[in-house]
């Protein structure tokens, strides 16, 4: 551990996210989906123990600060949601997919075809300003209406669950997750193989990585993919299932984006497309493409203004910082302290 960072690490171990570590033992103070309306306030996926606060600073490449158990492979929650903005990005380089496009001209009959849906486009989708309308793998869009998480600066306009008049789409910007499900479930039909696997192929393992990792879908969340029985595998863990991941493998993402898609002197991802996530949607400029973003300093005031960030319900936070080319990664630190562990980190960086 390097002394510089001991501040800051110290403050992370003193302030772990107040859930049980193991899910069993308290179910009524683990995960998210007790905030929504029944009958959708039940888990759906799999769950499973947790550890502790855990986490890495890497600059340049080099690790410099580690503390916790970051070879651990824990749950993730939001943070997937970046990893499908990178699928995403897979799909555009081969040719699958173009943001700007309708995802009806490509996919029809999987939930894009009304009135409303068929003005979707990918761009929406990664925005979370689709205002996508339906029911996606049994859960219908209108359970997350109303939705207030964090960083949102919008000021609450109703009651979480109840319905509201929807926009056109890309006018309205909603942080909604069974809108992030049917983008996971779209990508499977574009793709036609299990996102995991796609997932590991062209980032995980090129990284180095992968070890512990899973991905896993609700219980009943299986299509038909050219007469095979496919999980479709959600964007975060809401209702339980998502990501299962190292900070160390986090880390290897990070860095990958940082240095703009290539890894050892090879492409792995579009340098176009990274650039985009970053730039901020035209009605919610604190978010890219599934990310957030530092560029008024609301979310972190102490980060520099270039900084994104990959955000996960229970305390996950991957920080870029460009400007000092760094990668941070926490996990399971209470969100009401996050920001005193960035300022403590920011100010060694400086």
């Amino acid at each position: 551990m390097t002394v510089s960072f001991s501040e800051a690490i110290d403050f992370a171990l003193a302030h772990e996210v107040p859930w049980p570590r193991d899910p069993a033992s308290d179910p009524a103070r683990w995960g998210v989906h007790h905030a929504d309306p029944p009958p959708w306030n039940r888990r759906r996926g799999p769950v499973h123990p947790r550890g502790g606060v855990s986490g890495l600073v890497e600059i340049g490449g080099r690790e410099v600060a580690s503390w916790g158990d970051p070879d651990r492979s824990d749950q993730t929650f939001s943070v997937a949601k970046t990893y499908l903005a990178l699928l995403a990005a897979v799909a555009s380089d081969q040719g699958l997919l173009r943001a700007e496009q309708r995802v009806a001209e490509r996919l029809p009959g999987i939930g894009f075809d009304d009135v409303h849906n068929r003005a979707i486009t990918w761009q929406h989708l990664l925005q979370q300003t689709s205002e996508w309308s339906g029911t996606c793998l049994g859960m219908p869009d209108q359970v997350e209406h109303h939705r207030r998480v964090s960083h949102d600066p919008k000021p609450p306009t109703g009651r979480k669950g109840e319905p509201r008049t929807l926009q056109a789409p890309g006018s309205y910007w909603e942080y909604n997750d069974v809108r992030i499900n049917q983008l996971s479930l779209a990508l499977l039909h574009l793709f036609r193989e299990p996102l995991p696997d796609v997932f590991r192929r062209t980032v995980l393992h090129p990284l180095g990585g992968g070890a512990g990792f899973a991905w896993e879908g609700y219980d009943d969340a299986w299509v038909d993919i050219g007469g095979l029985r496919v999980q479709s595998v959600p964007g975060g863990t809401h209702w339980g299932g998502g990501v299962s991941i190292s900070a160390r493998d986090q880390a290897r993402v990070g860095r990958l984006l940082l240095d703009g898609g290539v890894h050892q002197g090879g492409r792995l991802l579009p340098a176009e497309w990274i650039a985009d996530m970053q730039r901020p949607c035209a009605i919610a400029p604190f978010y890219g493409r599934l990310v957030w973003l530092n560029r008024d300093g609301r979310i972190f005031p102490d980060a520099p203004h270039d900084s994104w960030f990959m955000v996960g319900a229970g305390g996950h936070y991957v920080w870029l910082d460009p400007a000092h080319d760094a990668v941070v990664v926490v996990r399971w630190l209470d969100p009401a302290h996050a920001a005193g562990f960035v300022r403590r980190v920011a100010h060694v960086l400086r």
